[in-house]
């Protein structure tokens, strides 16, 4: 019989006293459960001065928001806690650290972040973290390149693709990005004054082929162990610092999916900041959101390639010159993919508060409809950007 249960604060106290490794373990007293997500149980634990020490997170048996309708596999808290474990060793300076995980229990326990801040929060505010970019860049050269075929043998990588298998968590994605957004699903949430312009997606044969495109590499290309939800809500920031968290949706998939929702998500905030801040403020945030997308792929590209002519295993993967023809391929699936994350957290499941979170009512409607235009411009252009520069210059074409 499973162990499983639901963790109330008081268990999460006890659950931190026995397995964090702290050395002073009595002083944690209290919890305070601070999961804002829909999948899990997320406890800061605090000692007697009111101080959080550690964090105890317990994945749940269905999505939270919606209940016991929509079962989830507790094998994601596996998933996660292995993701991170694999990229902290690449890149500890930008995971998460993991001081224990019990796969029965569906729990885990990590370092607490509270000198972090959610870069999310922080994009809304308009308070620029100016190594933030950089960093994440970083972090995905790291994590993508030592868990691909470049670095790992093929017996070893497709031991590992094994491992990693996360079908129930990649029918979530598979769904929300590449289905559902573009039919008529009882999921979807929009305005009725957006009808015309997702009816215009649902009917744009291009587009669809396109996405069609997307979704079969998504399902298909076993690069590298991806974080698979990257979004600006799943880092933290603090000064000169960066730490990804909430791998849940880790598994082996194209790389470029990482790379596009990371993009993908500075862009609903280029879109949403007319609707968030003034216009001085929004325009200088729109320039900074252009810059940071250039900052990431180079970051990436810049730190791969490295990677690559300095560590790559494979003799012929070592072929002068490969590494740079691969990126080409990661290129164009990122920017596709990220044209996916703009339509799915406009008008899909899932929105954002880079939206969402407009006060005015015409304004959240025209931010909106950009996010859609410039989704459906990133997906049929795709194959025709050539550089992060070109991108640039189709985004400003785009408004």
């Amino acid at each position: 019989m499973s162990k499983y249960h639901t963790l109330t604060a008081a268990g999460a106290v006890d659950y931190a006293r026995q397995y964090a490794g702290l050395s002073d373990p009595q002083s944690l007293v209290d919890a305070q459960e601070v999961g804002d997500g829909n999948l899990n149980l997320v406890f800061k634990i605090l000692d007697s001065q009111g101080i959080s020490r550690i964090i105890v997170k317990q994945a749940l048996p269905y999505v939270r928001c919606v209940g016991e309708s929509w079962p989830l596999t507790l094998d994601r808290a596996r998933i996660e806690a292995q993701t991170l474990l694999v990229h902290g060793q690449y890149c500890p300076q930008h995971t998460v650290r993991i001081l224990h995980h019990d796969p029965q229990l569906a729990v885990m326990i990590q370092e607490d972040l509270s000198d972090h801040v959610i870069w999310r929060r922080e994009l809304l505010l308009g308070v620029h973290y100016p190594q933030a970019a950089r960093q994440l860049g970083e972090y995905l050269a790291q994590a993508l390149f030592h868990t691909s075929d470049f670095f790992l043998s093929a017996q070893r990588k497709k031991a590992q693709v094994a491992r990693f298998l996360n079908p129930e968590m990649c029918q979530i994605t598979e769904d929300l990005f590449f289905t559902e957004p573009y039919q008529i699903h009882e999921r979807n949430a929009y305005p009725p004054a957006l009808e015309p312009e997702v009816t215009a997606l649902r009917v744009d044969r291009s587009l669809n082929l396109a996405v069609a495109g997307l979704k079969h590499r998504f399902l298909s290309q076993a690069e590298a162990l991806l974080h698979g939800d990257i979004h600006s809500g799943s880092v933290f920031v603090a000064n000169g610092r960066l730490k990804v968290i909430d791998a849940e949706f880790g598994f082996y998939g194209p790389m470029g999916f990482d790379i596009g929702t990371a993009m993908g998500n500075l862009l609903l905030n280029y879109c949403g900041l007319p609707g968030l801040l003034a216009l001085r403020e929004a325009a200088s945030g729109r320039e900074q959101r252009l810059r940071d997308i250039r900052e990431l792929w180079l970051a990436f590209s810049e730190g791969f390639l490295a990677l690559a002519a300095e560590k790559t295993t494979d003799a012929m993967l070592a072929t002068p010159g490969y590494a740079h023809q691969f990126l080409l391929g990661v290129w164009r699936d990122a920017v596709g993919f990220c044209g996916t994350e703009l339509i799915r957290r406009t008008m899909g499941f899932a929105h954002v508060a880079d939206l969402d979170g407009i006060g005015d009512d015409v304004m959240r409607l025209d931010c909106q409809r950009h996010a859609l235009s410039m989704g459906n411009m990133l997906i049929i252009a795709a194959p025709h950007i050539s550089d992060v520069d070109a991108l640039i210059a189709r985004i400003r074409q785009n408004g």
